[in-house]
């Protein structure tokens, strides 16, 4: 990279706060999708909204691209550098701003941690829903760029449904402010939204508010074994079917529930097809309600065994099985290629059906888990990615599994973005028309083609 240009990138944030070293780059040249990896000329950590603004003035002259990042968590390639140019890690702007409690939002910038904010709101009884598996360190920024869902997104939604206001800022360094506190607002178009799951593409954010809601009075955690998957499954559709929402809905197959029990040794069964994580909170005689209708529900579909956590810490231990799937299942082979296939929670028993099948045909291992009460499910491929026949393999498996998904009215990604992983799929999803639509709407932030390019399409 140009040293004139770097030497420019350094009078805005410093020294330390720009890395052009080979081992430095290293680091940034990959994140938590497997097999993708490019290495950036160089990255930059802005201290502030100004700093970030002055880089992408920059960069808009230069014409370099700007690849933004967060903790690199991603898992559909959405924070790597394809393009080369620069990295824009927003880590150092890890400010929550402010928690109103009268009008029930928190202001954060884009570098804090999900998690950081879960307890800061929750010290004060309020309650911010959203909560990714890798909550405890993504962050905020990539939380919205990507739209991220998790463990309570059946009952409380995901990131959108609570993003109010955003401070954006352009490829052309200009800042651009969508939404507020306001509860409604219908002035315009609603570029809020449009920036929530743009995956990067056409604006960083330089802050965030987004909307809390009280703290939910009480909570019951409930574990169920099932000695056949398909019951397992329908039992999860019979329990939104009869109008029961619970906060959490979480499903594991054999293959996950051997992986974390053999990592966490929480006491999951090991003689069983499927177990069902399942979490109901509200006023405390609701909660009861809730969970005496699963258990019926769920004994009706011949279940094995129910256990209801008698304890906060036995709670956390059930939750931490969920939690720790997909750390527990990279521990079986070099490569995890974890996927998101999403369908009507009405299709989920043919949808696991059709996973297993796939993974016979192929002659692979593919573990599945995830949000099984609004139909996000998880195939996750063990595999090794110098087995170069395998990894075509398993390829082929998804690709097949994308289709099935489409088929039944689900589409290719419900919470990891579409990035570089996906995009070859988008087509078949939303057709020429809907690309092209997509396409315009970058071209209009983004006439220059800079940031995050070779990502969505």
């Amino acid at each position: 990279m140009d040293q004139k240009f770097i030497m420019e990138l350094t009078a805005i944030v410093g020294n330390a706060n720009t890395l052009t070293d080979r081992e430095s780059l290293a680091c940034y040249k990959y994140d938590s999708t497997p097999g993708l990896e490019s290495l950036p000329g160089a990255v930059v950590l802005p201290g502030s909204a100004e700093e970030m603004a002055r880089v992408m003035v920059l960069c808009s002259g230069a014409g370099v691209s700007v690849t933004p990042r967060g903790s690199g968590t991603n898992l559909s390639g959405g924070s790597i550098a394809v393009a080369g140019g620069i990295v824009l890690q927003t880590s150092r702007l890890n400010s929550i701003l402010e928690v109103d409690e009268e009008n029930l939002t928190a202001t954060v910038e884009p570098g804090v941690v999900t998690s950081a904010l879960h307890r800061e709101v929750e010290a004060k009884g309020l309650f911010y829903p959203p909560d990714p598996g890798s909550m405890n360190i993504s962050t905020m920024g990539g939380n919205v760029a990507e739209n991220s869902g998790g463990l309570r997104g059946l009952k409380y939604g995901v990131t959108a449904d609570y993003v109010m206001g955003l401070k954006t800022i352009l490829p052309s360094g200009e800042l651009l402010k969508t939404g507020g506190k306001v509860v409604k607002d219908v002035a315009g178009y609603n570029l809020n939204q449009l920036l929530v799951s743009s995956e990067g593409t056409m604006g960083i954010f330089s802050e965030i508010t987004v909307k809390l809601i009280p703290k939910p009075k009480t909570k019951k955690t409930m574990l169920v074994h099932f000695p056949v998957l398909e019951q397992a499954a329908l039992t999860v559709s019979h329990i939104i079917a009869a109008r029961i929402i619970p906060a959490t809905l979480e499903f594991l197959d054999r293959v996950t529930i051997k992986c974390v029990e053999d990592y966490a040794h929480v006491g999951l069964p090991l003689d069983v097809d499927a177990v069902l994580l399942i979490e109901v909170d509200g006023h405390p005689a609701q909660v009861e309600d809730d969970a005496a209708a699963i258990r019926s529900i769920c004994e009706k579909h011949k279940c094995s065994f129910f256990q209801t956590a008698a304890t906060t810490e036995d709670a956390l231990k059930l939750a931490t099985a969920r939690r720790v799937a997909l750390s527990a299942l990279a521990r079986s082979r070099p490569t995890t290629i974890l996927e998101d296939a999403t369908v009507p929670r009405s299709c989920i028993a043919p949808m696991v059906k059709i996973i297993q099948e796939t993974a016979l045909k192929y002659d692979l291992t593919i573990g599945t888990f995830g949000h099984a009460g609004d139909g996000n499910l998880h195939p996750t491929c063990l595999t090794d990615e110098r087995d170069k026949d395998e990894i075509a393999r398993a390829h082929q498996a998804f690709a097949e599994i994308f289709d099935a998904a489409i088929a039944m009215g689900g589409t290719i990604t419900g919470e990891h973005g579409v990035g570089l992983a996906k995009k070859k799929f988008l087509p078949r999803l939303v057709g020429e028309a809907g690309l092209k639509v997509m396409r315009g709407i970058k071209g209009a932030f983004d006439p220059k083609g800079i940031l995050n390019p070779g990502k969505v399409f």
